[in-house]
């Protein structure tokens, strides 16, 4: 099995649909699926941020969907139509309607933002103090305990994201691991082993080893995810994939779609 779940296309911000495709083929993949960023909640702050970044998946994701079966028609692996959708527990209502609305082939679910704050943008956390960023840290486990509780999403995308960010790196402890494992282990929800920042600054998958260490114990099984947003990002992040799953003995698991 050598899927990858997690790619973005033009209709968020990667690139062409076609070409990250034909990337996916040229990497030896069975299966890739076109999971484009997408907001739907309903609250002000969040309307406009997406509309500022232009991640309008909402509105489009029929126009998508047409270009897919258009790339199927000659493509030598499998493509899904998937979507990547922000979640905060007070979007649940609009995202559970989305859904439900439309036939995505699986949704992986992504928690961005606490407090309507980016936590990947290093610059917002500067002048935090070391108490304000656990507290973030908190809360930012309490809704990716909630996106898993939730049962919206066949995939919890890169479940220590704060991780990426040098401001917030570390915080994290084995028992906010532990109670997300036990999550997991309730929830039909899989999260993602992400290789988004694997060949980058960070250089870590997501989960990193000591989170990643902890759904093993409790068998919680990882799929995978690249989360490349160019079509050269595919092959490299594959290559180092398949060199940790040696490294560790590392089963993943194929969604039922």
């Amino acid at each position: 099995m050598d899927y990858d779940y997690h790619v973005h296309s033009t209709y968020s911000d990667g690139s062409f649909l076609r070409w990250m495709v034909r990337a996916a083929e040229r990497a030896g993949l069975e299966g890739v699926g076109i999971a484009d960023h997408c907001n739907v909640s309903e609250r002000e702050s969040m309307v406009a941020a997406k509309r500022d970044h232009g991640f309008n998946l909402d509105l489009t994701h029929e126009r998508r969907r047409s270009a897919i079966e258009r790339v199927r028609e000659d493509a030598a692996i499998d493509i899904f139509d998937a979507v990547e959708l922000d979640y905060d527990p007070r979007d649940e209502d609009a995202i559970r309607r989305f859904l439900d609305g439309n036939e995505f082939d699986y949704a992986i679910g992504s928690v961005h933002t606490v407090d309507d704050l980016n936590v990947q943008v290093p610059s917002l956390f500067d002048d935090w103090s070391e108490s304000d960023r656990r507290d973030l840290t908190d809360d930012y486990f309490d809704g990716l305990v909630a996106l898993i509780e939730s049962e919206l999403f066949e995939i919890a995308a890169h479940p220590d994201l704060l991780e990426r960010n040098p401001n917030l790196r570390g915080f994290a402890t084995d028992e906010h691991y532990r109670r997300v494992a036990e999550a997991f282990e309730r929830s039909r929800t899989v999260p993602e082993l992400n290789a988004g920042r694997v060949l980058r600054d960070y250089g870590e998958f997501s989960p990193r080893p000591a989170f990643l260490s902890v759904l093993r114990e409790y068998d919680v099984a990882v799929t995978l995810g690249s989360d490349s947003h160019r079509p050269d990002e595919i092959a490299p992040r594959h290559e180092r994939v398949r060199e940790f799953r040696e490294e560790i003995d590392l089963d993943l698991v194929e969604l039922n779609v």
